[in-house]
């Protein structure tokens, strides 16, 4: 089994696919990115590199026998006018503008199809650490009332049409009104939003209402930029009285998963992994 390349961005993500990977007996080895990745990277075989130092992080994992790459974390667009770039970096920067324009799953596919002309097979986190996918069903003590589900089931068809235009994974409904919806904010801002609206849309103290839903955008391949949630996203809900999030078991990424379930039970709040609608 070769080694595991990630390169990494901020967030916790990638130091959990990375200790996933590793409780299963396979090597990593990290590229972080300066500035952005975790101190945690540490713990690891790992190198910083700059953004725009294609060239050396591609030598780099050759030399370590990464065969099997994967992209993760967080990473802002750059301003690419401030960015140092070595002469792979410069060959590609016209591709990768072109896709910039096209919107973030473009810019993606963009990286995945240059890691693999350079003879990468870029794998996704299905792959390389099936454990912190989100099973399906309820995962915590708390169950998810009929108007609950409901919810559920219009903020899955809102995150599905924002999706399909590349603008965001995530949305926030309560009692059958869209409240929020992801964009590049994240999702830890957009949740933080809710805390502004008038009381009688949205939950309060002792009275929790809507749902915080996150799933893949109907374009998305499964290698890249999965949605996650983590106990700070548990927080962020209970902070602003939601009853509950919902992500999509098999596509969405749950880091520290049972740190996660025990931050929901302690809250009140619900977890809930639903399947992948067919016509969305």
């Amino acid at each position: 089994m070769t080694v595991l390349g990630i390169i990494a961005g901020g967030g916790d993500l990638p130091i959990a696919i990375a200790e996933c990977a590793r409780e299963s007996g396979r090597a990593v080895f990290i590229a972080a990115l300066k500035g952005i990745a975790g101190k945690d990277v540490g713990r690891f075989e790992h190198v910083w590199i700059s953004i725009g130092e294609t060239g050396r992080a591609f030598r780099l994992l050759h030399e370590h026998d990464c065969h099997d790459v994967l992209l993760a974390g967080k990473v802002a667009r750059p301003n690419w006018a401030d960015i140092k770039l070595d002469l792979k970096s410069v060959t590609y920067l016209p591709k990768v503008m072109a896709a910039a324009l096209k919107g973030d799953d473009a810019l993606l596919r963009s990286f995945v199809e240059i890691l693999e002309a350079d003879g990468f097979h870029v794998v996704g986190v299905a792959e390389a650490a099936p454990g912190l996918l989100a099973p399906e069903g309820v995962l915590g003590k708390v169950q998810p009332s009929t108007q609950n589900r409901a919810d559920i089931e219009l903020a899955r068809k809102t995150v599905a049409a924002i999706g399909a235009l590349d603008i965001g994974q995530g949305a926030i409904v309560a009692d059958g009104l869209v409240l929020a919806v992801e964009a590049a904010e994240g999702t830890d801002a957009m949740t933080g939003r809710i805390g502004s609206l008038s009381p009688h849309l949205r939950g309060a103290a002792g009275k929790p209402k809507g749902v915080l839903v996150k799933a893949r955008k109907p374009t998305q391949d499964g290698k890249t930029d999965l949605p996650v949630i983590g106990v700070q996203t548990v927080a962020n809900a209970a902070a602003v009285s939601l009853a509950g999030i919902a992500v999509e078991a098999g596509g969405a990424l749950i880091v520290n998963k049972r740190s996660v379930i025990e931050t929901a039970d302690e809250a009140g709040l619900f977890l809930v992994g639903f399947p992948r609608s067919p016509d969305l």
